[in-house]
């Protein structure tokens, strides 16, 4: 197993791979976040399709069904019954009117889902959090050398190894 800039887990890594890595890492995060705010706004856009869809299929039912299923409906209510024709005329309109009723509720309901999941402002509140936090950090203060890893001390060992 290695990390992300190829040196083995566990083994002793420079400033700069550390600050390479950091940065990959960062990078990926941020192409992460984009990609889950299209995804969330896919859905969005694809719910008010949806409600659209919805809403303009009930106005062709009201408008283009009306004539013929009139007719149909209101000779067919004569024939069962006897009433008066402009009688059965009032019942098959009034049918086609709770059908687009119907067909209007459901495009409600996807445009308020599609209202309510605000994805793309959780996707930007989250953006905004993390970008606060990365301004607040700050580097982790370095440690004292001890005596005998002061930086003469190191010279003279690796002159006197070469």
């Amino acid at each position: 197993m290695s990390a992300p800039d190829g040196s083995p887990v566990g083994a002793e890594r420079s400033i700069g791979q550390l600050f390479a890595s950091a940065t990959t890492e960062m990078s990926a995060l941020v192409h992460d976040e984009i990609a889950l705010a299209k995804a969330q706004l896919k859905r969005d856009v694809k719910r008010g399709a949806t409600s659209g869809g919805a809403f303009m299929v009930a106005g062709g039912v009201l408008v283009f069904s009306l004539p013929m299923l009139n007719f149909a409906l209101a000779y067919g209510i004569r024939t069962w019954s006897d009433w008066n024709l402009a009688v059965c005329f009032l019942l098959s309109f009034a049918a086609n009117v709770l059908i687009a009723g119907i067909l209007a509720l459901i495009g409600v309901v996807f445009a308020k889902k599609a209202k309510q999941s605000g994805g793309a402002q959780k996707t930007a509140a989250s953006m905004k959090e993390t970008a606060s936090v990365l301004q607040k950090a700050k580097p982790h203060p370095r440690p004292e050398l001890p005596q005998d890893r002061v930086p003469e001390a190191i010279e003279a060992v690796a002159r006197s190894s070469s």
